[in-house]
């Protein structure tokens, strides 16, 4: 069992405390989509609740542990996923949510973190801009900071998921997962590592956003000035070194990718699975697109993290992606 932050009885015990509309998520072979990747693909479905993604996992324990014996109000920075997973739970609680985010986030993702009653203030800048707007409403106004990859809930929550994959009945051998802030990648990697230390565990990360890729690679935090990438859900340019010290452990490695990539990743996904996917989702099946021989003779799972796509940008992407 990797000496990580987090705790497999703790994970174990999250489903009690997580609304059963986020759990036992869909995981299922595509073979059509085989037929263009070259490998077995299984898709383990994350955007089928109420917030379009796995974020929900981690706020349910985040605002139950809150509504126990916590403050009734709390903030969190976002790109917009989880904004909404966290306005989700605390309404059901009666908690008190303000989501600091970027005006450059995408629109739909903000409508919906307005329409689940959070208060949501904008920054004219990105996501690790917010963060630090974020902590300070924090200290000044004595509530709850809710930082996603840092706080454990966030990451034991997205660890069920693992569970979820290592309980099932499918033989699978490689799994995808989306890189940004970490609570994904070592929430499902400190279960797989515990359970089925035998599966590859690649992380993926978009090439225009390439810190915390960079930070594994070289075993310390490495930020960025900037970014530039499509996949808003997973730009960040401070790893957290506490998540870079839990993913050093769990993940066996971790690749970057580029923006046609994921744009056609996008495609695939739309044209031969039926879904409509936020660049995000789409950085696994981007993965194999760059690497097939890697792949081949394999089965690999891809969680498909997150369904929140601006339409009008969506359409312009798959509009300018090529068949396949």
């Amino acid at each position: 069992m990797p000496a990580t932050r987090l705790d497999t009885a703790r994970i174990r015990a999250a489903p009690r405390m997580i609304d059963s509309v986020f759990l036992d998520s869909p995981l299922y072979r595509c073979e059509a989509l085989e037929a263009v990747l070259g490998c077995a693909v299984s898709i383990k479905l994350e955007t089928a609740n109420p917030v379009r993604s796995f974020k929900g996992r981690g706020t349910e324990l985040v605002a139950g542990l809150l509504a126990e014996n916590g403050p009734r109000a709390a903030v969190c920075a976002s790109a917009g996923n989880l904004g909404q997973a966290l306005a989700w739970s605390g309404r059901g609680r009666g908690l008190d949510v303000t989501v600091v985010a970027s005006r450059f986030a995408p629109a739909a993702k903000l409508d919906r973190i307005r329409a689940l009653d959070a208060r949501l203030e904008l920054v004219d800048g990105d996501f690790d801009m917010a963060r630090e707007r974020a902590a300070a409403l924090a200290r000044h106004d004595g509530i709850r900071l809710v930082e996603d990859s840092l706080d454990i809930e966030t990451c034991e929550g997205a660890a069920t998921i693992g569970l979820e994959l290592v309980d099932s009945a499918t033989p699978f051998d490689t799994v995808l997962i989306a890189l940004g802030g970490g609570a994904l990648a070592t929430g499902v990697g400190h279960v797989l590592r515990t359970f089925a230390p035998g599966v590859e565990v690649i992380c993926v990360q978009p090439s225009g956003a390439p810190a915390m890729t960079r930070s594994w690679h070289r075993r310390r935090v490495v930020t960025t000035e900037a970014t530039d990438t499509i996949a808003d859900g997973v730009a960040g340019r401070r790893p957290i070194p506490e998540v870079l010290d839990d993913l050093l452990l769990v993940a066996d490695d971790a690749v970057l990718v580029e923006e046609a990539s994921i744009i056609a990743g996008m495609r695939m996904l739309l044209d031969h699975a039926g879904l409509v996917v936020e660049p995000s989702a789409a950085l696994g099946v981007a993965a194999v697109l760059e690497d097939r021989a890697r792949f081949t003779d394999r089965h690999v799972v891809t969680i498909v993290c997150g369904g929140n796509v601006d339409m009008d940008a969506y359409h312009r992407w798959i509009g300018a992606a090529p068949g396949h």
